[in-house]
């Protein structure tokens, strides 16, 4: 029995994370993909968020845990993974900080701007999910497109800061979910810094397999999407 259940969807950014995460750590994971599967009785009593990615592991107070980052600290403190999650608690404040502020800030602006492209629903509250018209969701979605360059250059300036990766030397788990996070804008051809190409070669290349092999995943759906507009 494998030590730890991931419950995931492909196309998903966020899953992404976590599964690029268990790989690039070396863990026993087994993936279940529940695309269609989500919403039922049984899962909702495992995880009433109705969210994934969803991790099941025997040492959690309630045996399940969601959210990509949650996932990944706990795993990390539970197998002592100083090099993705590092253990000064200056370097780790910043991997936390990183991480935060793309979950409250950065990454709320690519799901206005890229959901209604990939058929995602957007959440309740936002003009994407409203009964505004065509041409003010147009708008919307053109204004978080237009908004993603603040804050994506926060990273260069600060938490990259002249280093290769939010984690120093090597990827850290927030290098891992800003990557992940950055695959969704080549749905909308979004035209990246050549600081942010390069910065997203430098994590494939050095996680290898553990990156490219889940990514396809999202990359495919995303070429699907595109051909399917086009």
């Amino acid at each position: 029995m494998t030590a730890n259940t991931l419950s995931i969807l492909k196309p998903s950014v966020n899953n992404l994370t976590a599964r690029i995460f268990v790989r690039a750590a070396g863990l026993d994971f087994e993936e279940l993909d529940v695309w269609g599967k989500k919403s039922t009785p049984e899962f909702l009593a495992k995880d009433p968020a109705d969210l994934t990615p969803l991790l099941e592991e025997g040492g959690l107070p309630n045996g399940s845990l969601w959210e990509s980052c949650a996932i990944m600290q706990y795993l990390c403190n539970k197998h002592d993974l100083g090099e993705l999650y590092p253990k000064d608690p200056g370097e780790r404040a910043m991997v936390d900080s990183a991480m935060f502020y793309l979950i409250g800030t950065f990454y709320p602006l690519v799901t206005r701007a890229t959901y209604p492209t990939l058929g995602f629903p957007q959440y309740p509250g936002e003009i994407g999910s409203s009964e505004a018209d065509g041409d003010m969701k147009a708008q919307a979605e053109s204004d978080a497109k237009a908004a993603l360059a603040g804050p994506l250059d926060v990273y260069r300036t600060f938490f990259l800061a002249g280093r290769p990766f939010i984690g120093g030397d090597a990827p850290s788990i927030a290098d891992i979910r800003l990557a992940a996070s950055l695959e969704f804008l080549r749905s909308i051809d979004y035209e990246f810094p050549a600081w942010a190409e390069e910065y997203l070669t430098r994590v494939e290349t050095s996680l290898g397999e553990a990156y490219s092999e889940p990514a396809a995943d999202v990359r495919g759906y995303i070429e699907s999407v595109k051909s399917q507009n086009a």
